[in-house]
């Protein structure tokens, strides 16, 4: 005996926005409210016939309406001027148009406003289309297929110059979309916007996948549906045996073609309309049970069904797979009803990502149920939740292991920094953030900084790391390494650290160096900043080293500069030069020859007069003619005379 296997569609039956819609007129009549519906609430004959049994009425146009009625709008939604003559008369109502649709009809309301043609995809006498024209200014081109569409534009490209927008009908085939699509990328400028509804889009993926698996497919759902006659279409392009009911009823008349026989196991799947409601899903079920009994004992048609509907709840870890990624968020298949929405706060904690540079359409990846909506039909995902499921465990193995990990500063906080690394927000205290007390934590945003694990809270979901131990052991084993190499006179290239009032510290990469004020340059200063500033990379070289103490001596100012050396190669005694008062004692004062050379010029040698107070006769600023009467290179000594000139000057006078 052949067995029979059924495979139900993840995505059978009401969609959210149907589901909305027919809550809406529930909701009234349990208020006990006269209720009417513009137009049938959904293309199902069986929902408007129980609803018709509970007093529902369906009116064509809001003049059939009653004063005391509260009018609902259906799921296919209706043009601007209903909105405009349901006001104006005063009438109470209710919205049940679907979010999908809502949103076409803005966007062409928009596109119209702006001056754009609008082109409608779809069927021209559909509810759903004829309401969105509604919300055209000037109407819009409501057409069938590409074929169509190419048409149209090389009839009208030249005349609408480039302003046209097209969009199909929120249950359009994806298929014939996707050849619409390739037809206006011939055109430059036309804009195409991707209006398929996502339940629809990923009900007709599924469709196909399930029909290319079977044998026979069922597709029930009204006659009238847009969406379950699309799908009904599809099917029956890929499987050999499709059938579309409406009620179980119809089960009954189902017969395989002639000339279809199966030598294997059978294979049976099920899809369902957007509008197709539970109950009547479950009554299929229950229907196909007993024919599937009378065929085979062993089958159990209810329980092969109830298996193949996945269950999802709050706090669920499932697989989802990527549909579409938008600038705000990802869209989620997760095998249920429901359209799985994954934000980008969930995606990921890295402000400087977008959706696209986290997942991309077709990746599987992880998720965790935060929030499921039934009624719409929308479950709330986050993937940065099971990222840091995953992180935690990374992070307390390297913990474990000291291992040392990479992570970017994406927060400055109370307290200390974040740090994102495998999905986790390590909070870093400030003492464990830098090396000093005087370094500013802002100087570490966005940076990519090495840390260690010191403490992982797994049910908290917490992690503490620290910046500064990494350095620490970076600096002490660069300093084990300075210290074996290190030698006087060696040269280094180091960036000034901090200044004293007696010199400058240096890091040399690992060890700090002091260069003495002395060191920085030849002339006299009174203050390191004088010469350099924090910040500066120097070139020093190592003057005297103390490996005890752990204690290095630089130099900084250069011997080619030496102000002594070019003296001596310049000058001579007896020489005769201009100099300048750079101060003035009791027995003197002291004249710059050359910056960083001062020579004195003895009280007694400072005029060619007896001089008891040197500031009778010169001043600080003063500019001299002076003679070099003496040279001692060893102590570095230069005396000069200013009589000495003046006396040569009235020599050579008197002989005149």
């Amino acid at each position: 005996m052949k067995k029979f296997t059924i495979t139900a569609a993840k995505s059978a039956g009401f969609c959210f926005g149907v589901d909305r819609a027919v809550n809406l007129v529930y909701n009234e009549i349990e208020n006990c409210s006269k209720t009417a519906t513009l137009g049938e609430i959904i293309h199902n004959p069986n929902v408007v016939a129980e609803l018709g049994e509970k007093g529902v009425r369906v009116i064509s146009s809001v003049s059939e309406a009653f004063p005391d009625e509260k009018v609902i709008i259906r799921s296919h939604g209706v043009g601007a001027e209903v909105y405009r003559e349901l006001e104006e008369k005063g009438i109470s109502y209710s919205d049940g148009t679907c979010p999908f649709v809502r949103r076409i009809q803005k966007i062409v309301g928009q596109c119209s406003e702006e001056g754009m043609e609008v082109v409608i995809m779809g069927d021209r006498t559909h509810p759903e289309v004829i309401g969105i024209a509604g919300h055209c200014v000037n109407g819009a081109n409501v057409l069938k297929d590409s074929a169509e569409l190419e048409c149209f534009l090389k009839k009208n490209y030249e005349k609408y110059k480039k302003k046209v927008a097209i969009m199909p009908q929120t249950t359009y085939n994806i298929n014939m979309w996707q050849n619409c699509v390739s037809t206006a990328e011939r055109f430059d400028g036309v804009q195409t916007f991707d209006t398929i509804c996502n339940a629809t889009s990923q009900r007709q993926e599924e469709a196909m996948r399930l029909a290319a698996e079977s044998d026979i497919m069922i597709v029930v759902g009204g006659k009238h549906s847009s969406n379950t006659v699309k799908l009904f279409n599809i099917c029956s392009g890929i499987c050999g045996v499709c059938f579309h009911i409406e009620s179980p009823q119809e089960l009954d008349m189902m017969r395989i073609p002639k000339g279809v026989s199966y030598k294997s196991d059978v294979r049976i799947g099920i899809t369902a309309g957007a509008s197709t409601p539970a109950s009547i899903i479950k009554e299929v079920k229950n229907q196909m049970s007993e024919i599937m009994k009378n065929l085979d004992e062993d089958f159990n048609f209810e329980e092969a069904l109830n298996a193949s509907f996945k269950k999802i709840y709050t706090g669920n870890r499932v697989k989802g797979y990527i549909t579409a990624v938008n600038n705000t968020e990802a869209i989620v298949d997760v095998g249920t009803k429901h359209t799985g929405y994954v934000s980008l706060s969930e995606l990921t904690d890295d402000p400087a990502l977008k959706p696209g540079d986290v997942v991309k359409v077709g990746d599987e990846v992880d998720l965790i149920v935060i929030k499921i909506n039934d009624a719409e039909g929308i479950v709330q995902l986050s993937k940065k939740k099971v990222d840091a499921l995953k992180g935690l465990d990374e992070l307390a193995k390297a913990k474990e292991e000291g291992t040392i990990l990479e992570g970017t500063v994406t927060n400055v906080v109370k307290g200390g920094v974040i740090v994102l690394a495998n999905g986790v927000r390590v909070f870093v205290p400030a003492s464990q953030a830098t090396m000093r007390r005087d370094e500013k934590l802002e100087e570490l945003l966005k940076q990519t900084v090495k840390f260690k694990v010191i403490e992982v809270n797994e049910q908290r979901g917490k992690a503490v790391g620290s910046i500064k131990a990494v350095r620490s052991a970076e600096r002490d084993a660069a300093k084990a390494k300075f210290w074996e190499t290190v030698e006087i006179g060696g040269v280094f290239k180091g960036e000034v650290k901090s200044l004293t009032s007696y010199g400058a510290f240096v890091d040399l990469g690992g060890i700090d160096g002091m260069v003495h004020i002395s060191e920085l340059s030849w002339d006299r200063i009174k203050h390191p900043s004088e010469v350099v500033s924090v910040g500066d990379t120097l070139e020093v070289y190592v003057k005297d080293l103390d490996k005890e103490a752990g204690r290095i001596s630089l130099g900084y100012k250069k011997s080619e500069d030496n102000p002594w050396v070019k003296f001596e190669n310049e000058f001579s005694e007896g020489d005769v030069v201009s100099c300048k008062i750079v101060s003035i004692t009791a027995f003197g004062a002291f004249a710059q020859i050359i910056p960083g050379i001062d020579g004195l010029i003895h009280i007694s040698q400072v005029s060619d007069k007896r001089v008891t107070n040197v500031k009778d006769v010169l001043s600080v600023g003063d500019e001299v003619t002076a003679k070099i009467t003496e040279i001692d290179s060893e102590k570095k000594r230069i005396s000069l005379s200013v009589r000495a000139v003046l006396e040569e000057n009235g020599s050579a006078e008197a002989e005149e």
